[in-house]
């Protein structure tokens, strides 16, 4: 079995303003560096509104629907914004992540990335923030446990931003392992150490402005790590940001490609070890194009040497 991939051509379709780092060429550069591989490119559906209902309110979801402008765009706060496709953009990546967890939970393929945009990690429960609309890896932890009747799902996000908005949507479920390493401090100035949620299952990892890919390394192997063999989780899914790149233009941690290959290499071996190698893995940040095309790449290289 190879790597399963999902996008959606609707996720070109939300444009932001000229100058915005949240922009349709990121998308296009994860193409382009992925089209050479051979891996089980497969086709998907929009995400039906019900999937938002997961973790979103109905009065949210009118609020965000209604807003999508018929030209032009329109600002939802000071970084977030909706174009005419954004609507179909955002049901597009979700339906495309989707599938990648029905089809990874179904034992047709190890694991699967998602390539999609706008993000969700920061979209809380009724919040769009951050460049994000919904928060598509929450919902699809939810679809995982609540539809497919998993036990113990994981959510690992090593974005440079902290997952507020992925916290803010799990933190209640005590099925569900949340785990963000992020710069602190940082916008959105969440993720302090001491956030650990009403059930003990959020595990935050803030770390200092320049950090480089040892120190990274560290605080994964002797926090993270031990903590998952202790959950045991029945599927993994991660929020695959490489904005923590030493050359990303939004943050300050020194990560290069080879951090991204180690840290998605080990949590494939803890798939192995608790789950049958089940690894979802959705695109969330990384704004240096250059370098979010070479850390996508090394990322998905490894989930196909993992998933053979």
């Amino acid at each position: 079995m190879s790597t399963a991939f999902f996008t959606d051509p609707a996720c070109l379709t939300h444009v932001t303003p000229d100058g915005h780092p949240e922009r349709v060429a990121r998308l296009n550069v994860v193409l382009d560096a992925l089209a050479p591989l051979e891996l089980d490119r497969r086709d998907s559906q929009p995400a039906p509104e019900a999937e938002l209902l997961r973790c979103h309110p109905q009065d949210y979801v009118d609020r965000i629907r209604q807003a999508i402008p018929a030209s032009g765009q329109e600002q939802l706060d000071a970084d977030t914004w909706l174009s005419p496709g954004s609507w179909d953009a955002a049901l597009g990546g979700l339906g495309a992540l989707l599938a990648a967890l029905d089809t990874v939970l179904a034992g047709e393929a190890r694991n699967a990335f998602a390539a999609i945009r706008p993000p969700g990690h920061h979209a809380e429960t009724a919040t769009p923030m951050g460049f994000c609309l919904f928060g598509n890896v929450a919902i699809a932890a939810k679809r995982a446990l609540d539809h497919h009747g998993l036990e113990r799902v994981a959510v690992l996000d090593f974005d440079v931003h902290h997952g507020n908005g992925t916290q803010d949507l799990l933190q209640s479920d005590p099925r569900a392992l949340f785990v963000s390493s992020h710069q602190f401090p940082l916008w959105p100035g969440t993720g302090r150490a001491e956030e650990t949620g009403p059930h003990g299952t959020i595990l935050n990892l803030p770390l200092p402005p320049g950090t480089q890919g040892a120190e990274f390394r560290d605080a994964w192997d002797s926090v993270v790590f031990p903590r998952l063999d202790d959950f045991r989780p029945e599927l993994i899914l991660v929020s695959a940001g490489f904005d923590a790149h030493v050359d990303d233009p939004l943050a300050q941690l020194a990560l290069t490609e080879e951090d991204f290959v180690w840290i998605t290499r080990r949590i494939c071996e803890t798939a192995d070890r608790h789950c049958a190698g089940r690894v979802v893995s959705v695109l969330e940040g990384g704004y240096n194009l250059d370098a979010l095309a070479a850390s996508a790449l090394a990322h998905v290289r490894v989930l196909m040497e993992q998933g053979a």
